[in-house]
């Protein structure tokens, strides 16, 4: 199988990063004027420790399509490439052809959960911990993910998150997935921040970057625990690029005093 990546997913038009204004990102990041973080989950404030990429090698076996040789290289590489975007688009250029993408989503549904179950699941050190204090710091806070509403289900579960955030979306949820605006968009209308510059974008991959840049998104934050480099994330829009979202607080002025401990939850 040939990827033609020209199929894929259309990426809109967007304003590259050294023509964005030239803003002071400590008064940007002030907490007083954010009032919505949006965090992706895997990669993000959860660990992936490779199991999308597992998830996708089965699924694409059982769906009976898998590529051999350089193929497969290719194929494991646009996966990466496009990390965060919805499951499905991917499945679709993968494939290049509809029933066969649906039936692959289905079995990477399956085989996720077969992982999570097997190897467990964990957030990210920090991760609950920050989003406590951004919620008790009055900020709302929306979990997204390029997952379908399934497979988030299955993670939240497994993670025993019942109440993580404000909002946790899929691209069901939203219309279209990374690096479309929707998955934020959505998110600031359902929380009722008064404008996008209120609103903070924070992910690991080059799609949550470009998703926060097409929404117009006052800070976009590229974060370093999961699929691109600081390379990627910078060309993608980043204004800030972060060890990890622990550090997150910091930027936006929020006093250390806020993060309790994590309780450590994991699967």
């Amino acid at each position: 199988m040939t990827i033609d990546t020209a199929t894929g997913i259309a990426e809109p038009e967007i304003t590259a990063p050294e023509d964005r204004e030239d803003e002071d990102l400590a008064e940007l990041a002030d907490s007083h004027e954010i009032e919505l973080v949006v965090l992706d989950l895997a990669g993000t404030t959860v660990r992936d420790d490779g199991l999308v990429e597992r998830a996708f090698a089965l699924a694409a076996e059982r769906a009976g399509f898998a590529p051999e040789g350089e193929d497969r290289d290719a194929a494991l590489q646009y996966v990466r490439d496009t990390m965060g975007q919805s499951k499905i688009e991917v499945f679709r250029v993968l494939t290049g052809d509809e029933a066969t993408a649906q039936r692959a989503n289905e079995e990477f549904e399956r085989a996720y959960a077969e992982l999570i179950d097997e190897v467990g699941v964990e957030a990210i050190p920090g991760a609950e911990a920050v989003i406590r204090a951004l919620r008790a710091a009055g900020a709302s806070v929306v979990l997204t993910t390029g997952f379908s509403p399934a497979t988030r289900d299955a993670l939240l579960a497994a993670l025993g998150w019942t109440d993580p955030a404000d909002l946790v979306l899929a691209p069901a949820d939203a219309g279209r997935g990374r690096p479309h605006p929707d998955l934020p968009l959505t998110a600031l209308l359902r929380t009722g921040t008064s404008s996008v510059d209120a609103m903070a974008v924070v992910g690991d991959t080059r799609s949550d970057m470009l998703s926060g840049v097409n929404a117009g998104a006052g800070l976009v934050v590229g974060v370093l625990t999961g699929a691109h480099d600081r390379e990627a994330l910078e060309e993608s829009g980043a204004d800030e690029v972060l060890g990890s979202v622990a550090e997150l607080p910091a930027l936006l002025g929020l006093d250390a005093e806020r993060l309790e401990p994590d309780s450590g939850a994991s699967a």
